[in-house]
């Protein structure tokens, strides 16, 4: 593959990460979503000659690896192994191999599961492997801009500044697109649909059913485009198990499998109480936007109509691009959603390790009003000086102030601030 056509189809910010860790981790897992690139990514450290790649996807490689593990792996140089949770077996092998030689470098495996949801996994690799996560293109990536909001809006605060040539039909379009480099490279929509329904379509009978046997395969998809309808939205599965007529932990397993195969993610609730946090209800958000779209069987021009899902699929689609982001930013940052028992919300809120927080709220509106800053002005007085900005991102033009520390930006500052 030469070099252009690669560097099109990889995450940039995940290549400069596999690299530098391998200078020091005997072991490196890029885990993530199928088709959104790890293949690719892997494969370009090959280019040297000096490594092997093994791609579990193949027959008879998968069955060399399960018959005879500890000599798959016997090899003095890099070994890339490819959709490692095909032979999780092979992990006490690699396990045993990086104990024996400790040099860094040593595997580079792809998963398309969190390896800690297979059954039955023998080991984990605990203090050998570092994990990185691979998602779908972020906006700047597709763009080929550095998208770094959430170091510029901690490091500017209410000075940051952000004009935006994107329209509102401009952001329903990006929202039905998606980051999958399969579905961005399809300029034509019902390509692009054909590639969602059978991506979904092998998602639901090859990951999801290696994972945990599925009694009621088409309550899934129907639980499915329920969450699509809600993305963004508070995960309550008694809510869900009413309307599908199934049990509530059934409702719970089957999310928890979603998540496991990198469809959708949960968004914890935020407290300054780690034990509040951990019980706190979560919100779920497609990995996706245009997954998510495609199963509510809706099109950039649907979501511009009145009544559509456009706020819900916006407010999953900015959650999205903050948590690739959390992936590359200087600063570590958690990503959560606030909620208190009188129902005052922000939809996300930013926290680093010094406690300072950013609070964000979504409207897929091109105008925005002083009572969209609700939340955010309830979350600014709890917090006083550890608030830095409240932001409501919105589909218009100007970042407009609506308070000493409180603004109005368009959302594409996401990947052009």
């Amino acid at each position: 593959m030469d070099r252009s056509r690669y560097e099109a189809l990889v995450p940039r910010h995940a290549a400069s990460i596999v690299a530098a860790a391998l200078l020091d981790t005997r072991v490196v897992l890029v885990n993530g979503a199928r088709q959104c690139g790890k293949s690719t990514l892997v494969r370009g450290l090959t280019d040297d000659n000096a490594s092997e790649f093994r791609d579990l996807d193949v027959a008879a490689v998968r069955s060399a690896a399960a018959e005879d593990p500890a000599g798959f792996v016997d090899y003095s140089r890099l070994m890339i192994i490819d959709e490692i949770q095909r032979v999780p077996e092979l992990l006490l092998a690699i396990k045993h191999e990086v104990d024996t030689d400790p040099r860094p470098g040593r595997f580079v495996l792809t998963g398309s599961s969190r390896l800690l949801g297979l059954r039955d996994l023998p080991d984990a690799l605990p203090g050998r492997m570092e994990t990185i996560e691979l998602w779908p293109f972020s906006q700047g990536e597709i763009e080929g801009r550095i998208d770094g909001f959430i170091d510029a809006i901690f490091g500017e605060g209410p000075q940051l500044h952000h004009t935006s040539t994107v329209s509102r039909s401009e952001y329903a379009a990006r929202v039905v697109r998606g980051g999958f480099p399969q579905a961005v490279a399809r300029s034509k929509p019902r390509r692009r649909e054909l590639f969602f329904d059978s991506y979904l379509n092998d998602l639901i009978t090859r990951d999801v059913h290696q994972l945990s046997e599925i009694e009621r395969s088409p309550q899934l998809r129907a639980l499915l485009r329920l969450l699509a309808a809600r993305s963004g939205g508070l995960f309550v599965a008694g809510s869900l198990s009413n309307e599908l007529g199934i049990s509530q932990p059934t409702v719970t397993r089957y999310v928890t499998l979603l998540q496991e195969v990198f469809l959708i993610k949960r968004i914890p609730a935020w407290s300054r109480n780690v034990s509040t946090r951990a019980i706190g209800t979560p919100k779920v958000a497609f990995v996706d936007s245009g997954i998510a779209a495609n199963l509510l069987d809706t099109d950039a021009n649907g979501l511009r109509r009145p009544g559509s899902w456009f706020g819900p699929l916006l407010e999953g689609f900015v959650l999205m691009e903050l948590a690739r982001q959390r992936t590359w930013s200087r600063l570590r940052v958690e990503l959560s959603h606030y909620r208190t028992k009188d129902k005052v919300e922000v939809d996300a809120v930013l926290e680093d390790r010094q406690g300072r927080v950013v609070g964000i709220e979504v409207k897929a509106a091109s105008t925005v009003r002083a009572e969209d800053f609700q939340g955010l002005r309830h979350l600014a007085q709890r917090l006083g000086e550890d608030f830095v900005v409240g932001v409501v991102f919105y589909t218009g033009a100007q970042t407009l102030s609506f308070g000493p520390a409180l603004r109005a930006i368009p959302i594409s500052a996401l990947w052009e601030a």
